[in-house]
Protein backbone atom coordinates (compact mmCIF):
# COMPACT_ATOMS: atom_id res chain seq x y z
CA UNK A 1 0.00 0.00 0.00
CA UNK A 2 1.45 3.52 -0.90
CA UNK A 3 2.11 5.79 1.77
CA UNK A 4 -0.77 9.09 1.52
CA UNK A 5 2.62 11.05 1.39
CA UNK A 6 3.80 9.63 -1.92
CA UNK A 7 0.85 11.28 -3.79
CA UNK A 8 1.04 15.17 -4.28
CA UNK A 9 -1.19 17.19 -2.92
CA UNK A 10 -2.44 19.00 -5.75
CA UNK A 11 -4.18 22.84 -5.64
CA UNK A 12 -5.47 24.39 -8.58
CA UNK A 13 -4.06 27.84 -9.26
CA UNK A 14 -6.47 31.54 -8.26
CA UNK A 15 -7.25 31.43 -12.43
CA UNK A 16 -8.38 28.40 -12.35
CA UNK A 17 -10.59 28.45 -9.38
CA UNK A 18 -14.33 27.87 -10.66
CA UNK A 19 -17.00 29.19 -9.64
CA UNK A 20 -19.63 26.15 -10.06
CA UNK A 21 -17.19 23.48 -8.17
CA UNK A 22 -16.42 26.31 -5.38
CA UNK A 23 -19.64 26.37 -4.63
CA UNK A 24 -20.60 22.79 -5.05
CA UNK A 25 -17.54 22.22 -2.60
CA UNK A 26 -19.39 24.69 -0.03
CA UNK A 27 -22.92 23.09 -0.73
CA UNK A 28 -22.48 20.28 2.15
CA UNK A 29 -22.76 21.22 6.02
CA UNK A 30 -19.91 19.24 7.26
CA UNK A 31 -17.63 21.23 4.23
CA UNK A 32 -18.81 24.68 5.41
CA UNK A 33 -18.22 23.89 9.05
CA UNK A 34 -13.94 22.73 8.19
CA UNK A 35 -14.00 26.48 6.48
CA UNK A 36 -15.31 28.14 9.08
CA UNK A 37 -13.07 25.93 11.51
CA UNK A 38 -10.29 27.45 9.03
CA UNK A 39 -11.13 30.39 9.05
CA UNK A 40 -10.34 31.37 12.34
CA UNK A 41 -7.35 29.26 12.36
CA UNK A 42 -3.81 30.86 12.05
CA UNK A 43 -3.50 30.97 8.04
CA UNK A 44 0.69 30.08 8.19
CA UNK A 45 0.01 27.39 10.50
CA UNK A 46 -3.26 25.76 9.49
CA UNK A 47 -4.89 22.94 11.47
CA UNK A 48 -4.49 19.19 11.33
CA UNK A 49 -7.31 17.02 9.86
CA UNK A 50 -7.09 14.94 13.44
CA UNK A 51 -8.22 18.32 14.92
CA UNK A 52 -11.97 18.40 13.72
CA UNK A 53 -14.61 16.87 15.15
CA UNK A 54 -16.76 16.20 12.52
CA UNK A 55 -19.93 13.83 12.74
CA UNK A 56 -18.54 11.72 10.23
CA UNK A 57 -16.25 8.33 9.81
CA UNK A 58 -12.49 9.28 9.05
CA UNK A 59 -12.49 8.23 5.63
CA UNK A 60 -15.38 10.64 4.91
CA UNK A 61 -13.95 13.44 6.44
CA UNK A 62 -10.96 12.36 3.87
CA UNK A 63 -13.32 12.93 1.25
CA UNK A 64 -14.63 16.46 2.40
CA UNK A 65 -11.05 17.49 3.06
CA UNK A 66 -10.24 16.42 -0.87
CA UNK A 67 -13.37 18.35 -2.01
CA UNK A 68 -12.43 21.38 -0.46
CA UNK A 69 -8.35 21.05 -1.67
CA UNK A 70 -9.93 20.21 -5.15
CA UNK A 71 -12.08 23.26 -5.43
CA UNK A 72 -9.38 25.57 -4.46
CA UNK A 73 -10.83 26.47 -0.67
CA UNK A 74 -8.40 24.77 0.79
CA UNK A 75 -4.14 24.37 1.07
CA UNK A 76 -2.89 21.60 2.54
CA UNK A 77 0.25 20.30 3.51
CA UNK A 78 1.78 16.76 5.00
CA UNK A 79 4.03 17.74 8.03
CA UNK A 80 5.75 14.34 9.76
CA UNK A 81 2.14 11.80 9.60
CA UNK A 82 0.14 14.83 10.19
CA UNK A 83 -2.06 16.93 7.04
CA UNK A 84 -2.64 20.28 7.66
CA UNK A 85 -5.04 22.46 6.14
CA UNK A 86 -5.90 26.26 5.80
CA UNK A 87 -8.24 28.55 3.95
CA UNK A 88 -7.23 29.78 0.57
CA UNK A 89 -9.11 33.11 1.76
CA UNK A 90 -6.63 35.35 0.10
CA UNK A 91 -6.64 33.39 -3.06
CA UNK A 92 -10.75 33.05 -2.88
CA UNK A 93 -11.61 37.12 -1.96
CA UNK A 94 -9.37 37.65 -5.08
CA UNK A 95 -11.59 35.73 -7.50
CA UNK A 96 -14.98 35.47 -5.72
CA UNK A 97 -15.00 38.65 -3.52
CA UNK A 98 -17.18 38.69 -0.99
CA UNK A 99 -18.04 34.97 -1.17
CA UNK A 100 -16.30 33.81 2.35
CA UNK A 101 -18.07 36.86 4.27
CA UNK A 102 -21.00 35.12 3.39
CA UNK A 103 -20.09 31.25 3.95
CA UNK A 104 -18.62 31.33 6.84
CA UNK A 105 -21.15 32.08 9.26
CA UNK A 106 -23.25 29.62 7.90
CA UNK A 107 -20.57 27.25 8.60
CA UNK A 108 -20.39 28.56 12.66
CA UNK A 109 -24.15 27.83 12.29
CA UNK A 110 -24.21 24.26 11.25
CA UNK A 111 -21.03 23.75 14.39
CA UNK A 112 -23.80 25.58 16.48
CA UNK A 113 -26.47 23.12 15.40
CA UNK A 114 -24.47 19.87 16.15
CA UNK A 115 -23.18 21.52 20.01
CA UNK A 116 -26.70 21.66 20.72
CA UNK A 117 -27.33 18.23 20.07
Amino acid sequence: MASRTSTELVHPDVADLDFATVLAALGDPVRLAIVARLADADPAVGLACTTFALPVSKSTQSGHFRTLREAGIIRQRDEGTRRYNSLRRTDLDARFPGLLTLAIPQGRKVIENWCER
